[in-house]
């Protein structure tokens, strides 16, 4: 009996001591949490990032090496630049003009009006997966009913110089300027459409189209019609089905290829006309690629950036969901929109002036005005103000290798392409950032460092913790206002003046 006695006295006294203990754990716990987060912290920003550039160096060394004259090792990849800075390196760009790093489809468009971007293709070939020269139109014709318009514009001989260069895919751009209703409806008129396009392209030897359509389709209001809508998702894919079951020219185990131009949700919530992850999925095995136009955000009416960071989250996330959990097959078709020209807007005198301008227009005024160039770190964009000679004020977004960087970084963080509209626009050196993974390459972090801690998780890793804030209207046409996004008036107000008025 004793010892049974003993035995329960150590149990009770065993229960006295558990009980102790949960108390001394409850009272050391808060300190054990901090210790935890802390070090989480430590782990996830110090730790990793050490790894990651001893492992770069260590993996890339003799890149790194080969590359030491780049734009990357100059230290000009930052927030802070001057103008004088882009004037004297705008045209260095790496003699190395054939490789190519970029892990994800790379989508270069050409314009006609342009010609600088035929040059472009053909130096920096190696660098894209597709060249899209924008040559061809599908009109209306009331003769046969459907005209394919722009063969005039093919320069055979500059295709054939750019495959003796390189790999890249050559797709012409094609517009659907055909009246929709007419065409949508009659089973006649479609399946001639597709006849016109696959022929142009097994005569002309191309690799596949890039078609544009739905802009124009919400246009004439066609996408407001449920059935209109169902028709013309129809539609394409059965072009799409079509180029699929058409051999390449150049290699005939392969079938011909087709992308698709989609715009951005002009609102929070999308509206019927609006390109959404259900017709995403509809077109993913009949589409090649989505070339997605994350561009144009602002205009002279309602002046500001050309595609602020958290806008171009919100319109990814919109398509594709929360970037941990996405289809990553998916994802890879999806190109996102970097445009390579900028906007000069009139800020004064009721506004509304100004557009669009290139690399030259851009440098000119550089050279001209020698202007304070500021960065919006809500936008990500570089801008500069100026008074032109009627003394009115302008605000100036031109692309500078920091934005294009972040955005090229977001788009490897979610796993997508790139489409560049267009490379004629551009300066020579943007070309450079295509040759090597950004994110961790020497001299690069420390620059991309200086960005505030929740701005660039923000802007680059959303997918991590931050809460963007958006309001409730995303609309980018005259009407609307940006959420949370400065305009370029609130902009200005931050900045002083002064210093670029003389």
């Amino acid at each position: 009996m004793a010892r049974r006695r003993e035995r329960r006295l150590s149990a009770a006294e065993t229960l006295k001591r558990q009980k102790d203990g949960d108390d001394s754990v409850s009272q050391v716990g808060e300190p054990y949490s901090d210790r935890r987060l802390i070090s989480i912290f430590v782990i996830f920003f110090i730790v990793i990032p050490a790894v990651s550039i001893v492992v770069y160096k260590v993996k890339f060394a003799d890149q790194v090496i080969q590359t030491e004259s780049s734009i990357r090792h100059k230290g000009i990849i930052k927030t802070d630049i001057n103008f004088q800075e882009i004037l004297n390196e705008h045209s260095k760009n790496s003699e190395n003009s054939s490789t190519r790093h970029y892990d994800y489809p790379v989508l270069a468009y050409i314009t006609p009006w342009n010609s600088k971007g035929y040059d472009m293709a053909k130096i920096f070939n190696s660098k894209f997966t597709h060249l899209s020269p924008v040559w061809y139109d599908l009109k209306s014709s009331q003769g046969s009913g459907l005209v394919l318009e722009g063969r005039h514009n093919a320069d055979k001989g500059w295709i054939q110089e750019l495959r003796s260069r390189g790999n890249a895919l050559i797709l012409p751009r094609v517009v659907l300027e055909a009246i929709p209703g007419e065409l949508l409806k009659k089973k006649k008129l479609r399946e001639k459409a597709i006849d016109l396009i696959v022929t142009e392209c097994k005569e002309m030897e191309y690799d596949g189209i890039v078609l544009e359509s739905w802009s124009r389709w919400a246009a004439y209001g066609i996408l407001h019609d449920p059935d209109l809508r169902k028709m013309a998702l129809k539609f394409i894919k059965q072009l799409g089905d079509a180029f699929h079951s058409t051999s390449s020219p150049r290699n005939h185990e392969q079938h011909m290829q087709f992308m698709y131009v989609v715009g951005p949700p002009h609102s929070e919530k999308l509206q019927i006309y609006d390109f959404g992850p259900e017709d995403l999925q509809f077109l993913k095995d009949s589409v090649d690629g989505f070339s997605l136009m994350t561009y144009d955000f602002s205009n002279p009416q309602n002046p500001g950036p050309n595609a602020p960071l958290k806008w171009i989250d919100f319109t990814l996330k919109l398509l594709l969901g929360s970037s941990n959990n996405i289809d990553s097959n998916l994802a890879r078709k999806v190109l996102l929109g970097i445009n390579f020209y900028g906007n000069d807007f009139a800020i004064s005198g009721g506004g509304g002036g100004g557009g669009a301008i290139t690399g030259r227009d851009y440098l000119a005024l550089l050279q001209k005005h020698k202007p304070t160039i500021n960065w919006d770190k809500e936008s990500g964009e570089h801008l500069f103000m100026y008074r032109d000679n009627k003394k009115m004020k302008h605000a100036v977004f031109y692309p500078t290798l920091m934005s294009i960087l972040l955005r090229l970084e977001n788009a490897r963080l979610w796993g997508i392409g790139i489409s560049i509209w267009e490379i004629g626009q551009g300066l020579d050196y943007f070309f450079d950032l295509f040759l090597f993974s950004v994110f961790w390459m020497k001299g690069v972090l420390v620059n991309i460092q200086r960005l505030q801690v929740k701005y660039l998780l923000c802007s680059v890793a959303t997918h991590l913790t931050c809460n963007l804030g958006l309001s409730h209207s995303l609309r980018h046409d005259q009407e609307a206002s940006h959420p949370n996004i400065p305009r370029v008036k609130q902009a200005v107000a931050r900045i002083d003046y002064t210093a670029t008025s003389a």
